[in-house]
């Protein structure tokens, strides 16, 4: 087994903080050492373990002692989605950690943070093993506004993930990108976010409590569902307009999620019977049963990295439409879903809802093939399958097996 010092985040709620609990919990649960080292306030050090995995119900796990399972709160300025400012003595209390807990290697999913292009020379210094997850989204067409902001994110953090013993991206086509940057070819590792299709999965014979719940409170309604964050880059003002000008008969738009732009959207269309401002669902049992409830899922966004969400809905049998920004026209390509551009995203969404109404046996066919390419793909299992092959050749001393 393998003892990881894992940087990461825990608040605000986002894809990289859903990746951080799932990924270690499950490393844990293979029985790896896991110290979560991320940015809070007050700064407490060692003094508390790292707390069961929240999001996954069932009896309190053994997770040992402090010491084999510390968690790490680093001072921060600023923390959002985003980005990350942390405070001046962070490094330095890195440092001290890191000392302290002597890990094997060392694994940031990196937050956007200043931290990130220190890493390189502290982990150098220290002759630790250093692992980056790069999470930033990205559209390698550039053929908008926010791609090209996202471009300058990847132009910027190139030089330092070069310096990264290993970079892992969620495809082929982000690990183009930063090799046209600089970022060597064996410095890349391409491991595609997985979900747990033992979780995310189709409507069990008996339907939860939340499903019972959902399906009494939409009287059969045929949902469709949006969920992630209400920002620009998703791109949410599209499908609301495509929405407002199909208005589908006997089907409601559910947005589920949080963020900048929520409140302004929310206003323009005013009291809209046919869409629910679901708003930030905190409760994993809720979300899954949204998604076993919904016929179709809609991705409308910009730029991607490899949707959580979407993989998800994928699983859980949802038919699934999205841009082919990012990774998640990859993921859908074949047949497993509609893939659509991220240009013209209201054009295209105006003429395929009606379709998407009319055709049911259509959305059915598209969740079964989601939920096949979700099972061949992107599974949790086959994802920490081979992160722990990517330890071992840092870590060959080591044995990883389970």
């Amino acid at each position: 087994m393998t003892h990881i010092a894992w940087l990461g985040k825990k608040s605000p709620f986002c894809g990289n903080v859903t990746y951080g609990l799932t990924t270690t919990h499950a490393l844990r649960q293979r029985g790896h050492g896991v110290s979560f080292i991320h940015f809070d306030t007050p700064a407490t050090g060692l003094a508390r373990p790292f707390a069961e995995f929240p999001e996954r119900p069932g009896p309190q796990e053994q997770l040992g002692s402090v010491n084999e399972n510390p968690e790490v709160a680093l001072p921060y300025l600023v923390k959002s989605q985003v980005y990350t400012i942390p405070s001046p003595g962070a490094q330095r209390e890195l440092r001290e950690s890191l000392e302290r807990l002597r890990p094997d290697v060392v694994h940031a999913s990196l937050t956007l943070s200043p931290l990130d292009f220190r890493l390189p020379d502290l982990c150098q210094q220290l002759g630790l093993p250093l692992v980056a997850t790069f999470h930033p989204p990205f559209d390698a067409s550039l053929r908008n506004l926010t791609a090209g902001t996202q471009q300058l994110t990847y132009q910027l953090y190139a030089p330092s993930l070069a310096r990264y013993d290993r970079v892992i991206v969620f495809s082929e086509l982000q690990a183009e990108v930063l090799q046209r940057l600089g970022v060597p070819a064996n410095r890349l590792a391409v491991i595609p976010n997985g979900v747990d299709t033992d979780l995310w999965q189709p409507t069990p014979p008996q339907p939860s409590a939340e499903l019972t719940e959902l399906r009494q409170r939409f009287g059969g309604r045929r949902v469709f569902l949006y969920m992630g964050r209400v920002a620009t880059e998703k791109n949410v003002e599209a499908l609301l307009k495509a929405w407002r000008l199909v208005r589908p008969t006997g089907c409601v738009l559910v947005v589920v999620g949080d963020g900048p732009l929520r409140a302004a959207l929310q206003q323009a269309g005013g009291d809209e019977p046919d869409v629910v401002w679901w708003g930030y669902e905190p409760r994993l049992e809720m979300r899954v049963a949204l998604q076993q409830l919904a016929e179709v899922f809609l991705l409308p966004s910009l730029v991607e990295g490899l949707s959580l969400a979407l993989l998800e809905a994928m699983a859980a049998g949802t038919a699934c439409v999205a841009t082919d920004a990012g990774a998640d026209g990859e993921v859908l390509e074949g047949g497993a879903g509609i893939v659509i551009s991220t240009q013209g995203v209201t054009t295209q969404l105006r003429t395929l809802l009606p379709v998407l109404r009319d055709q049911p046996l259509l959305t059915a066919e598209l969740g079964r093939r989601g939920r096949r390419r979700a099972l061949e793909r992107y599974t949790l299992t086959g994802n920490i399958d081979a992160l722990e092959a990517l330890y071992a050749g840092l870590v060959p001393q080591r044995s990883l097996a389970a």
